[in-house]
């Protein structure tokens, strides 16, 4: 995997054009963005305790289980096994932007899916655990709506 960052853009027009709204009535945008990093951080909390949202995580191969299995760390939960991928995202918010992500090398493999391990021959499936509902675009959208209120 390369060392250069990976940029996963979100394209929901009304959220944006809420944005673009709000951008050209406010200059100190910092308490929106700090709230809008909330709602990813939460979102991506939920994305692992339901192991996928609004659709499941595909299942660990059956020889990722026996691995598991044999270290005593199955049953468990999918990008779990010692919670390290979970706990190392975090957030970042300025007056003009929100950012999510993990600087885990593996990060992006799970997030992405690929080809990894040794010579490239394991086929890991794209569990995209910095994902946001439906759910969540509303909640950012209402919280963007009652700044420009307050503006």
């Amino acid at each position: 995997m390369s060392d250069d960052p990976i940029e996963i853009e979100f394209d929901n027009q009304e959220v944006n054009n809420a944005l673009l709204q709000l951008a050209k009535k406010c200059e100190n945008l910092r308490p929106l963005m700090k709230n809008i990093a909330g709602i990813f951080a939460n979102s991506t909390e939920e994305n692992f305790k339901e192991q996928g949202r609004p659709n499941k995580w595909v299942d660990l191969a059956e020889s990722t289980k026996k691995q598991r299995l044999k270290k005593r760390k199955w049953p468990g939960q999918i990008l779990q096994v010692e919670g390290m991928l979970a706990s190392s995202v975090n957030t970042y918010y300025d007056n003009d932007s929100t950012v999510i992500g993990s600087n885990l090398p593996y990060a992006a493999i799970h997030q992405l899916g690929g080809k990894a391990g040794k010579n490239k021959s394991a086929n890991i499936p794209a569990r995209p655990y910095l994902n946001l509902t439906e759910d969540d675009y509303k909640e950012i959208l209402q919280e963007t709506q009652k700044y420009l209120k307050d503006q």
